[in-house]
């Protein structure tokens, strides 16, 4: 299979809907937790990051990880964009990225750094996936699970993080 195929394919995926027809690589999207007080579009967008996440981690091709990965990430910012509100359009926010850093300041640099990745990932859906490298998609998909814990204590502070952390000291 081509870059440009692989890649098209990842595109295809990542901007499927919910009901749409998928292949078996998409990311499913989990059953949505319900959590008391939470919007269930903030919820539905938590879910949808998760899934983009577990794809991200599930896969073995950087491109695919990284592309993975920071669809998870918007999908978190679109979440925190969603629970505060979305700003005014005077405000000149284009993109997820300026919003979220509009309207959660504490996230402003979050917003930059997956920002900054947003031309490589256009690269990669014009299938150039070969501009990523195994290290900076191991990056990114370790930024987008932290920057995903620090939306969900957002969220439902009661939560704590995602995921369970491995715990476990390193071998010496």
């Amino acid at each position: 299979m081509s870059a440009r195929t692989r890649s098209a394919e990842i595109r295809t995926q990542a901007h499927a809907s919910n009901g749409g027809a998928r292949s078996s690589r998409a990311p499913r999207t989990p059953p949505v937790r319900p959590w008391r007080g939470v919007d269930p579009e903030v919820a539905r967008l938590l879910a949808r990051s998760d899934a983009e996440l577990a794809a991200a981690t599930g896969s073995d091709d950087p491109a695919e990880r990284f592309v993975h990965a920071h669809l998870a990430a918007l999908r978190a910012a679109a979440a925190v964009v969603a629970l505060r509100g979305r700003p005014a359009p005077r405000s000149g926010a284009r993109s997820v990225w300026d919003m979220l850093a509009r309207v959660e300041p504490d996230l402003a640099s979050w917003s930059g750094y997956f920002a900054s990745g947003a031309r490589l990932r256009a690269a990669v859906d014009a299938g150039h996936g070969e501009q990523v490298d195994a290290r900076r998609a191991a990056e990114l998909v370790a930024c987008a699970e932290d920057f995903r814990d620090e939306v969900g204590i957002l969220v439902d502070p009661g939560t704590g993080f995602a995921r369970p952390l491995d715990l476990a000291p390193a071998a010496s």
